[in-house]
């Protein structure tokens, strides 16, 4: 990770600012403000370990050297870039303590407009005061987002052979050798999603997220008074991650009151291309529940949610939000209906419950129709049952949102689940997906070939594209597939054609000349007279790129059906006598 002349580099620094604080901490006097500066010159040091590593690379954008943490991980790099610790360019030394002078500047005058703040050494899950607090705000683990103290320990390392024996307080913080993680016999730790710390036990290391979840917000439903609210910040659009938080609030005892999406994310950050995270947070406003509270009933339940969501999603719509953090953030408002009961009972199910997994199903459904409702009707409609089968559905999420480019995995999963299938079922059974290609660095041209060329395998495998309608050539498409993977051989169909196959099986035919068997196909399928069918048509026409072969295509269909416009004769009676 290092080469031995940065390795030497590193330790003549670490050598020379425990040297400093020697020399000024010789004055009893001055103790204080000796241990103050050694912190930041330590600090300086671990700055420069970021920038001096085997990891850094050149940035073609800025035109400097790029830090080891340019994401939240270690990756894999063929070449680097090596910065010199004593010029005048990124990444030195000098530039390190400028960095930290501002810090250190910005933070007092802060200060000045603010009360005195006391710090907490101890674990979210002990219990402070009893209803000593009007207010918790918490921006809690990102489920497995992010391995928090992995990463910590890069740092971790440098700090303490910089600091050992400048105070008895940093010693007792650096006393281990590496950052903590989770301690089994105190069942308490850093509290993220990481299955190797149970021995690749995924289902216990999601129990154990969601019980210390759990804990810590019952620790802070015991610090507040009657009426405190507890605050929380999240903004990861994976559906499991938002599952374990909204059972974690629930069990604690906390109804949502409220919620708002903030863009608090940097759009341009690497970890936003092809991560879990959202590039706004979801604030959830918590309040206590009623200790008298009862259960609910489903059919109530998602009535009230129906009703709390509906407006909402207009004014989110308004306000330009847009992908997954459209679906989350009509998740807050739907969660008021739901977390205000212990638990959801079913009411054509007795005995059994609604789980959060059910309940947060329903909400994704109603938003993808609402967002569906609005591509058809170009704004118009919220679509509260656009009438489009799922595969359809997913195309024109997929479409409005990112077109025919490649698309971050995250998103296209959440939209899958969203729609009740998952992006494997795309790829595979309906052919509508495809891995994107690896992108080319800022400088380099695209020569992406002909559309009629059939999209590689190969690819960067954290982004998915939409396959286009010439790519889709197989001979079924827009038929009645057949399934013939049971173990007996038998056959049996799926849940029917896919409009969008349809339409592109049209564009096929069309392509091909025969309007004879463009009739026949819309005759036999009974689209002439279907009125989802011209929506869909031209949302296509709206979302296909002017003046392309696909557009010319389908306005020509348009155009085919009006003209071919027939009305049926009314039969009066249901049986005709001579």
């Amino acid at each position: 990770m290092f080469t031995p002349r940065q390795l030497v580099a590193l330790g003549v620094f670490v050598k020379w600012t425990r040297e400093a604080f020697m020399r000024l901490s010789g004055d009893a006097k001055t103790a204080q403000w000796a241990e103050a500066v050694m912190a930041y010159l330590a600090l300086a040091v671990s700055r420069m370990t970021d920038r001096s590593s085997t990891i850094c690379h050149w940035s073609l954008g800025y035109e400097k050297i790029q830090n080891t943490f340019s994401r939240f991980a270690l990756p894999i790099s063929w070449d680097f870039s090596e910065s010199n610790p004593i010029a005048s360019s990124s990444g030195t030394y000098d530039g390190q303590i400028e960095w930290i002078a501002q810090v250190a500047e910005h933070c007092r005058d802060a200060q000045f407009a603010a009360p005195e703040g006391s710090a907490v050494w101890q674990s979210a899950t002990q219990k402070l005061n009893s209803g000593a607090w009007d207010v918790i705000v918490t921006d809690p683990p990102y489920y497995d987002a992010i391995p928090y103290s992995d990463l910590m320990d890069f740092f971790y390392v440098w700090l303490r052979r910089t600091l050992h024996g400048a105070s008895a307080e940093f010693d007792c913080a650096f006393a281990n050798p590496l950052s903590p993680k989770w301690d089994h016999e105190a069942n308490d730790g850093e509290l993220i999603d990481d299955a190797s710390r149970f021995g690749g036990d995924r289902a216990k290391s999601k129990a154990v997220y969601e019980e210390g979840m759990a804990r810590s917000f019952a620790a802070c439903y015991e610090a507040l008074h009657q009426n405190g609210r507890l605050v929380i910040v999240f903004a990861h659009k994976h559906p499991d991650a938002w599952e374990t938080l909204v059972s974690a609030i629930i069990k604690a005892g906390f109804v949502v009151d409220g919620s708002w999406p903030i863009q608090t994310e940097m759009g341009n950050r690497t970890r936003a291309l092809s991560s879990a995270a959202l590039s706004s947070s979801v604030w959830l406003v918590c309040k206590k529940r009623p200790e008298a509270a009862r259960s609910g009933w489903d059919n109530k339940v998602l009535d009230e949610m129906r009703a709390n969501i509906t407006q909402r999603l207009r004014d989110f719509w308004d306000a330009g939000i847009r992908g997954p953090d459209f679906v989350w953030a009509a998740t807050g408002p739907a969660l008021e209906a739901y977390s205000k009961y212990p638990i959801v009972k079913k009411a054509n199910a007795p005995g059994e419950t609604m789980s959060v997994t059910e309940f947060l199903r329903h909400v994704r459904r109603i938003v993808v129709d609402f967002v569906v409702g609005r591509v058809l009707s170009h704004n118009g409609s919220d679509g509260k049952d656009s009438g489009l089968d799922d595969v359809t559905t997913y195309y024109l999420l997929h479409r409005n949102d990112f077109g025919m480019e490649d698309a971050p995995a995250g998103p296209c999963i959440l939209y899958a689940l969203s729609c009740g299938l998952s992006d494997t079922e795309l790829a595979g059974r309906y052919d509508i997906l495809a891995k994107g290609k690896s992108q080319p660095e800022p400088d380099e041209e695209d020569d992406e070939s002909d559309a009629d060329q059939e999209i590689e395998d190969t690819g960067s495998g954290s982004t998915l594209r939409l396959k286009a309608w010439n790519q889709r050539k197989s001979s079924g498409l827009g038929y009645e597939p057949i399934d013939r993977s049971g173990g007996d051989g038998s056959a049996k169909s799926y849940r029917g054609v896919p409009l969008i196959d349809q339409v592109h099986r049209l564009m096929h035919l069309w392509k091909a000349g025969d309007v004879n068997d463009v009739n026949e196909y819309l005759d036999l399928h009974g689209l002439r007279r279907s009125e989802i069918f011209k929506k869909l048509l031209q949302a296509l026409i709206e979302l296909a790129e002017p003046g392309s072969e696909e557009r010319s295509i389908l306005e020509s269909l348009s155009n085919h059906l009006q003209a071919r416009k027939e009305t049926a004769p009314v039969q009066t009676t249901l049986l005709t006598t001579d």
